[in-house]
This record gives C-alpha cells, sequence and structure tokens, in this order.
C-alpha cells in the first residue's frame, strides 16, 4: 500500500517526535508500504524517509520546484518527483496514495491533513486518514475538532472516521481494517 505520511520539516524540540517519525518509517517498510511524502530531507520528512530507506522500503517524494531549489531535495530516495506548485504536490501525493497519516508538524502539516479531511467529507478521496498523536501532540486539535462538531459545524460521522493513534504499527493496521 502507498501511505502518504504529513509531517514536519523541523524536527521539534522533543525528541520523541524525531523517534516517532523514525519508528512509523520502520514500520511503513516492515509491512511493506511505500511512503510517499513531501519529499525533503529535512526534519522529521527526511528522518522518516531515511528510516524507509535504511529498512529496504520505497520512498516516492513530491515536491514543488522552489523547496527543491532550496536543497531541501531528497536526493537519495527512490524516486524524487517536482511539481510546479504546492496544489499540484497534494493534488499528485493524492493522487498516489491509499491512506494519509499525519505526524506531528507546523503550518503546512496542518493545512495538508486539513485539505484531505474536506476531501474526503466532500467525497473527493475515500482513503483513509490517520493521525499519529505521539506525546499528545494533537490533542489540542482533537478537542478543537470535537468543539466543531459539539457546535454544529462538523458532522460527528467525520471525526468517527478520523483515525488516531499513538502506536505506529497499530495505526498501520488500524487503517486498512
Amino acid at each position: 500500500m502507498n501511505i502518504c505520511v504529513f509531517c514536519g520539516s523541523a524536527s521539534g524540540y522533543n525528541p520523541v517526535h524525531a523517534k516517532a517519525a523514525e519508528n512509523f518509517g520502520d514500520a511503513l517498510a516492515r509491512n511493506s508500504h511505500r511512503l510517499i511524502y513531501g519529499g525533503g530531507n529535512v526534519g522529521l520528512m527526511g528522518i522518516l524517509a531515511d528510516a524507509v530507506l535504511k529498512n529496504k522500503g520505497e520512498v516516492i517524494g513530491i515536491i514543488p520546484g522552489f523547496l527543491e531549489q532550496r536543497e531541501v531535495g531528497h536526493r537519495g530516495i527512490t524516486s524524487l518527483e517536482v511539481v510546479t506548485s504546492m496544489h499540484e504536490r497534494k493534488k499528485r501525493m493524492a493522487d498516489l496514495s491509499e491512506a494519509f497519516v499525519a505526524l506531528p508538524g507546523g503550518w503546512g502539516t496542518l493545512e495538508e491533513l486539513a485539505e484531505i479531511l474536506t476531501w474526503k467529507q466532500l467525497g473527493l478521496i475515500h482513503q483513509p486518514i490517520g493521525i499519529l498523536n505521539i506525546n499528545h501532540f494533537f490533542d489540542p486539535l482533537i478537542d478543537q475538532m470535537q468543539k466543531m462538531v459539539d457546535e454544529g459545524f462538523l458532522p460527528p460521522v467525520n471525526l468517527k472516521n478520523l483515525l488516531i493513534g499513538d502506536d505506529p504499527e497499530k495505526l498501520l493496521r488500524t487503517l486498512f481494517n
């Protein structure tokens, strides 16, 4: 299966996040899943990709040209596709993927997760979506999503369909059950 992962181009201050990205990459490769991601060699993105490669897995990166020119494109992955825009990047990642998972990150990760959740709500995609909630990183966001349900802005089924876990192996199994 092709799993698209959204995660940070920084590693964060707490080393637990880097370890989680490494563990998730290990789990992807051990379970013969191909990583689809943003193509970076920095932060959690680089750690994740390197872990998949270390375990003889396949990695496809999709990166817009302006980021690739900043020398953040990972040159050691199975395939690095250079596209013209962030919008094209997200569309290409979605087209290649059979599931989506968010790891900790910043604005980009949040934006990618929100867009893919919106696409699912609108019926534009049907793949499962998960959050690897390491060290309770996503708890405030999950609380906000629950408030959106409680206030009548988000159908309860949309939140119920979001798979949330803190163990990489269990989350991967849950995505395909």
